[in-house]
Order: structure tokens, then sequence, then C-alpha cells
């Protein structure tokens, strides 16, 4: 008859906090015009001068992604009438990484003025340009909370761990990271984007061998 070794399961769990280092930016363009295309070709315009002047400020291109180009007609409801064309909107978003966030606030203001009043920040969003550091480190906080809770319970039954004979990984999370720190002093002053900290948890099931 095979004897099974003896041990003991503990789970652990770990987190690392780091400062945000990427930005990303959704910018939309909406052009309101007469016909077809004016609304396309002024649509286009705005687009273009906000990823130059990006470009110019040394965002790579692969940094700047053009998505959900759309055209529709706008209608109105005329008594006798019934539905007619009053217009058509053209409309597009950039999606922007930055990667430098001390200069951001001022790409994002010259951004908007290139862009002018068809211009529509659509949201900011903090996070890592390297995540699997930060991941890292909370996956080994998590393996040594484990470590020191499978320890502690092993001397409390007069034994000692041996190998981990299994390591099963529970999926862990980023915590929100707060844009609580975005202000404007004054109207005619850019945005302020404070990056603060954001942290990332991480958890583990860990079965060690128990030897006397």
């Amino acid at each position: 008859m095979t004897e099974h070794p003896r041990s003991i399961a503990v789970s652990g769990s770990g987190t690392a906090e780091a400062a945000p280092d990427l930005l990303t930016l959704s910018i939309g363009v909406e052009c309101r015009r007469a016909g077809v295309e004016a609304a396309y070709g002024d649509a286009a315009r705005a687009s273009s001068a906000v990823t130059e002047v990006l470009r110019g400020h040394g965002v790579a291109n692969a940094d700047i992604t053009t998505s959900g180009l759309n055209i529709r007609a706008e209608v109105s409801w005329q008594e006798g009438r019934g539905q007619l064309v009053s217009g058509y909107l053209a409309s597009s978003t950039l999606r922007v990484r930055l990667r430098d966030l001390a200069a951001s606030s001022g790409l994002i203001a010259v951004a908007v003025a290139a862009g002018g009043d068809d211009v529509r920040l659509n949201g900011l969003e903090l996070g890592f340009a390297d995540p699997g550091a930060v991941e890292a480190a909370a996956r080994e906080a998590a393996w040594n909370d484990a470590r020191g809770t499978a320890e502690h319970f092993a001397s409390l039954a007069g034994a000692r761990l041996g190998k981990a004979l299994s390591v099963t990984r529970r999926p862990g999370s980023a915590a929100p990271i707060p844009l609580a720190g975005m202000q404007r002093a004054v109207a005619s002053e850019p945005l302020t984007v404070e990056a603060g900290s954001s942290s990332v948890s991480a958890d583990v099931d860990v079965v060690w061998e128990l030897l006397d």
C-alpha cells in the first residue's frame, strides 16, 4: 500500500505598487456640415491636423491609431414634409499613447488646439508600458506570503516544509487608477494630469510537502 506524503495547502496574496508611465488618450473628431463631402473633408483635415501636431511633438506613428470612421445623415421632422435631411455628421476617433507623462498636459493642449472646435476628448486611461515587471513583483509577494503562512503552520505541527507539490495562480487585478488629479486652474490653462500610483495584486494557491 502506497503511503501518501503529508502536505499542507495554503493561499497567498501580494500586491506591488508603481507609478503609471503610459497615458492612453481617446480623441474624437466630429464635423457637422450641410453636405456629406464637406463633413468628410473637414473631419479628415481636423484628424490630420491633430495627428501631425502629435507627430511633431515626438509621438511615434505606432502610438497613433485611427478607428471608428463614420458618416451619417442627420434628419429633422417638418410638419407636412416628413423627415428631411438637415446635414451630415462625419466622425472618427484617434487612440494615442503618450509615454512621457510629464509632457502629456501640453500635448493634449496642442492636439485640441490643432483640431479646433471639432475635437472631442473622449477620455484618458493611465497604465503601464511594461506591466510584466509590476505583475512579477506582485506574484513574488504572493509566493512569499504563502510560504510564510505554510512555514508557520508547519512549525505549529512540529514539521518542516519540503518541496512545493503544486502551484495554482488565481487571477489578480489592477486597482483602478483615479484621475482625480486632473484639474484646470483657469480656463486658458491646459489640463494638468497627475499620474499618482497604482497597485497590481496576485493570488496563489500552493501545496507543500510536510517533512518530519
